[in-house]
């Protein structure tokens, strides 16, 4: 495991085929089961620092989801919330995991809750981190990347980079280092990234998560919600609304850190997840 943090690398070693695509994945300690789940426009990179100290007591599983990092979707296959959320359930087949915990960060804690409120996944338990569930969560960036998709696709690729790698440095509260950034930014690089990351822009839509918001209600297993304190791309005031659309929820507000939760504060996340899951 230090090979992928210690060095500066993350690499997922292992490639599941699912109906969407090829799933890139690994899993890191033993113990019981946790699944990952990044969100836009990330990868699994961001859980780099978390996974060490989660995998101390528990089987930290993690993946890409469809479309970012290494995973692959099919031909003509829409990265979408429900995408994910299906590939998230065949995963947990996969696995043959029972009833794993999830955290879920962005739109991964939307593909969460869609696997095991639609799509029937059973869960331990349930942590939500800057999630993007309630209401109209398009930041105005990505819906006018939304709204003029054929503009973005069709700009030199040298003009996209320059307007993605400002807005990226803005996920976190604490400087980006440079490297990091690049990191993040590399699945996207070139005229071929460009495509992939309005191809993502274009497949997700709050519209897909109407229907869980409404159902919110219906958890029954604990959840906590890890928010943090200077989100510039989801209100730090949606974490108590959505805590409190949950029966008996948590709250953890993380101080000096950004939407990327994990990559600001990856040993404060980290220890509020630990206190959860066990």
């Amino acid at each position: 495991m230090s090979t992928h943090t210690e060095s500066g690398t993350w690499k997922l070693r292992h490639r599941v085929r699912v109906s969407g695509g090829e799933v890139a994945t690994d899993v890191f300690g033993q113990g019981s089961p946790v699944i990952l789940i990044h969100g836009t426009p990330a990868s699994s990179f961001l859980w780099r620092e978390v996974v060490p100290i989660l995998a101390r007591e528990h089987a930290v599983h993690v993946w890409d989801l469809l479309g970012y990092g290494d995973s692959q979707p099919a031909p003509g296959v829409v990265p979408s919330i429900d995408l994910q959320a299906r590939t998230l359930a065949e995963l947990v087949r996969h696995w043959d995991l029972g009833a794993p915990a999830l955290v879920g960060h962005d739109i991964g804690g939307a593909a969460a809750l869609r696997a095991h409120l639609v799509h029937g996944v059973p869960v331990r338990r349930l942590a939500l981190l800057d999630a993007a569930v309630l209401g109209a969560w398009l930041t105005p960036f990505t819906h006018h990347m939304r709204t003029h998709a054929g503009v973005y696709r069709t700009m030199p690729a040298h003009v996209f980079a320059d307007i993605i790698r400002p807005r990226l440095h803005t996920a976190t509260h604490r400087p980006m280092p440079e490297a990091v950034a690049s990191a993040y930014l590399a699945p996207w690089d070139g005229a071929a990234g460009q495509q992939r990351w309005i191809d993502q822009v274009e497949g997700v839509s709050d519209d897909e998560t109407r229907d869980i918001e409404a159902r919110l209600h219906e958890i029954t297993v604990p959840a906590h919600v890890l928010w943090g304190g200077n989100d510039e791309w989801l209100p730090p005031a949606t974490a108590a609304r959505l805590a409190a659309a949950i029966p008996g929820a948590g709250l953890t507000m993380i101080p000096d850190a950004g939407h990327f939760l994990p990559e600001d504060s990856p040993y404060d996340t980290a220890q509020a997840l630990l206190r959860f899951l066990d």
